[in-house]
């Protein structure tokens, strides 16, 4: 079958959606099984349509399979005959794989037959996708890419977590912009306290590009605090932290590297421990599953490049079910609570829009 033929499935009775979400069906380690139970959960608890995009056969099963042939009427299929693996390169396979899953649902967005995609496929080619079809917003030199750390007061915003590896002092005052939005209407944190990654907290620290962009986001009126080190990630003194997308994307892997790893060494410890260790092991099993759900990023969904011209939601690779529901809500928050425009205005009233490439 082409690709951009929809194909409507079999439905019950339903409501009116108040927006529709194109969800990449064929991206991620689990797909589709897992992206379509993530949107089955999804329909049931939102009005809006979903459309899942990639193979029609492939979809229709899972929903079949999924809902027992009784499948929402806020779900449809549209279809694209080719899918973006994990290992190939964004850049080519943009170019080359017009009717892949991402590319098409970039393309709905660009067309206004969608108002979000979310995908956890490729996460190179939906940014990519997202640059060639939706672009920037006005004014904007780089998008970013905003993750959440979590911690025992809260989250920490931290941005780019990975889409600019080079980044110019303008940038990263545009990231301190874009992250306070995301915090205030996002997270709902009233007046975030922005501040910028670097060696020490002194004024002056760090290489030229880190010290222009200290000068140029302390110029502006956000709250800025100032300089702030790696432990100021996890102690909630700061609710924003800017850093390039290269440092950001470091800290991200090393993060969930380490959450594994500690969970991995008390696992072992405790099998190797007497029995009065394991005892407690047992009884300390309720702490443990609560420490593990506050640090879950299941819970949070996708996370949006904010920037570009529409809303692009993108997800984990590995992503369960319940964390694709999520990611479905967190594209219809976005738009309900209007982050782009407040983004582009936010950034002209600051002097902080620029033209140009950057």
């Amino acid at each position: 079958m082409p690709g951009g033929k929809c194909f409507q499935p079999r439905s019950e009775p339903g409501g009116n959606p108040a927006m529709k979400i194109a969800l990449d069906a064929m991206g991620g380690d689990n797909a589709p099984r897992n992206i379509v139970e993530g949107a089955a959960l999804a329909a049931r608890e939102t009005s809006s349509e979903i459309i899942l995009v990639g193979d029609q056969k492939l979809v229709r099963d899972e929903l079949d399979r999924v809902t027992r042939g009784r499948v929402p009427a806020n779900i449809s299929i549209h279809h694209a005959s080719e899918i973006i693996g994990m290992g190939e390169s964004p850049a080519v396979a943009c170019k080359t794989k017009k009717d892949s899953s991402i590319m098409v649902c970039a393309r709905l967005v660009k067309e206004q037959k969608a108002s979000a995609f979310v995908s956890g496929g490729n996460t190179g080619a939906v940014m990519t996708a997202s640059f060639l079809l939706l672009g920037r917003l006005e004014g904007i030199q780089r998008p970013g890419l905003p993750i959440t750390m979590p911690h025992q007061f809260g989250v920490t915003v931290i941005i780019d977590a990975g889409a600019n590896v080079d980044c110019r002092p303008s940038h990263l005052a545009q990231f301190a912009v874009m992250g306070e939005v995301y915090a205030e209407q996002i997270l709902g944190v009233v007046r975030p306290r922005i501040g910028l990654l670097n060696v020490g907290e002194e004024d002056g620290k760090g290489g030229e590009i880190v010290q222009e962009a200290f000068g140029l986001i302390r110029s502006t009126r956000l709250n800025f605090i100032g300089n702030v080190e790696g432990r100021d990630l996890v102690n909630g003194r700061v609710d924003v932290v800017v850093c390039d997308g290269f440092t950001g994307n470091i800290i991200l892997k090393f993060a969930e590297g380490m959450i594994h790893g500690i969970f991995g060494w008390l696992r072992d410890s405790y099998r190797e421990s007497g029995l009065l260790a394991k005892l407690g092991g047992v009884l300390s099993k309720p702490a443990f599953r609560g420490i593990r759900g506050h640090l879950d990023p299941d819970r949070f969904g996708g996370m949006p490049l904010l920037g570009v011209n529409g809303t692009c939601i993108i997800g984990h690779g590995s992503a369960i079910p319940r964390a694709v529901s999520n990611s479905v809500k967190a594209a219809e928050k976005h738009i309900v609570q209007k982050v782009n425009s407040l983004i582009r205005e936010r950034l002209r009233a600051l002097g902080l829009a620029r033209g140009g490439h950057g």
